[in-house]
């Protein structure tokens, strides 16, 4: 079957934005949302997007800052031709490269220390969690089959300048396992946001920003909320993010 019967299309900021995916196997969902919403670049930023996936992060952040320029790494060959067509049909081209590779040998891809920001989506859970097949994409995605938060640290660490950032988004309750990664790398981290489905619920997902060779001091901000209660709609923050 060819790749283009197997994708479907969304659209993004009230059709401002077009964003193909897989019919099956990895599909973005609201944690890259919050991503590319969690952090603001400098103008003239150059930013990579760790685990690109189907590049919906790469697409809201090059619609939000028009003067930044990417690099979107995704190891996936199907998931990495997904972005490619993704930047080709927002005609993105001349602002965001798009690399096959493995984070794992980013000493192979890139320069170091060539990066103000990353953004990095890592996979969440250990191989033995759950039930999944290992080959499949979406368990790949989202399993530490092909490395864990420990690699994608490490990556973000070699790829920051010194003083540049690293913004992630990881399951709340694997939150001492991201900042210690994060730490071993020789990134502080500076900014953390729990997520919630709605108030009355335990976080569901944590949003960190960390420094490359920072000092001491983290600012936990005021709790966020994805929907006013349980079965209601958006609030008015997430809404705001979908519509652009």
């Amino acid at each position: 079957m060819a790749i283009a019967e197997e994708l479907s299309e969304e659209s993004l900021f009230g059709g401002t934005l077009r964003c193909l995916q897989p019919r099956q196997g990895y599909r973005f969902s609201v944690d890259a949302v919050l991503l590319a919403h969690f952090f603001t670049p400098q103008p003239e930023a150059r930013i990579l997007d760790l685990g690109a996936g189907c590049g919906v992060v790469s697409l809201i952040l090059s619609h939000r800052h028009p003067t930044i320029s990417l690099v979107a790494l995704e190891l996936q060959p199907r998931l990495a031709e997904v972005v490619r067509r993704n930047v080709a049909i927002n005609s993105l081209a001349s602002r965001v490269t798009v690399l096959q590779g493995d984070c794992r040998r980013i000493a192979d891809l890139l320069p170091p220390n060539s990066f103000d920001w990353v953004a990095a989506n890592p996979p969440y859970y250990p191989t033995t969690s759950g039930r999944h097949h290992p080959e499949t994409e979406r368990a790949k995605a989202r399993h530490e089959i092909l490395g864990g938060i420990g690699e994608m640290a490490q990556a973000a660490a070699f790829a920051l300048k010194s003083g540049g950032r690293a913004a992630f988004v990881y399951p709340a309750a694997r939150t001492e396992i991201l900042l210690s990664a994060l730490r071993d790398n020789g990134l502080a981290p500076k900014r953390l946001r729990m997520v919630h489905a709605y108030p009355e619920t335990e976080a569901g997902l944590v949003l960190v920003e960390a420094v490359k060779d920072g000092g001491e001091g983290l600012e936990v901000l005021s709790p966020f909320c994805l929907c006013q209660e349980k079965g209601g709609g958006y609030t008015v923050e997430m809404a705001a993010m979908y519509a652009g």
